[in-house]
């Protein structure tokens, strides 16, 4: 059997791996493009809330503004690990994609290689059953010549 043949499974699986990988690098992507758009809605929020002139009138109420802006920080301070975590998981799923699509490129590159392999096999049978085919003629010619000129 040839062994281009044999590692095309192999091929197969290794496309498949890597378009599943591209797949799940596309989410990852999406989800991080989710989440810093959530950290830039929230960082405008909470420069528009800290620079709005709301008058607070008595000690209470600047008690609850500042509060209230402390948890905004937090929020931000979630909101911005979040996107750390996405970020990295990006970067985990795309070194996985680079890992992937080598994989497939040494397998396409060994199957190339068997494919040349078993062409040269075919072309050296091929000559040699011409060679066969020229040398039986040629003592057919031969073997007509003599019995011609006997």
């Amino acid at each position: 059997m040839m062994q281009s043949r044999r590692i095309d499974p192999l091929l197969r699986r290794a496309q498949e791996h890597e378009d599943s990988v591209a797949r799940d690098l596309a989410e990852r992507q999406q989800t991080l493009t989710l989440q810093e758009s959530r950290l830039e809605e929230l960082r405008q929020y909470a420069e528009e809330y800290a620079n709005s002139q709301m008058a607070a009138t008595s000690p209470a109420q600047l008690a609850n503004r500042r509060a209230f802006l402390d948890r905004i920080d937090q929020a931000l301070k979630q909101q911005l690990q979040t996107v750390d975590r996405s970020r990295a998981n990006v970067d985990i799923e795309r070194d996985r994609l680079l890992l992937a699509s080598r994989d497939k490129q040494v397998l396409e590159q060994l199957a190339a290689s068997y494919r040349v392999q078993e062409r040269q096999i075919v072309d050296r049978r091929d000559q040699r059953e011409m060679d066969d085919l020229g040398a039986r003629r040629a003592r057919l010619a031969a073997t007509a010549t003599q019995e011609g000129d006997a």
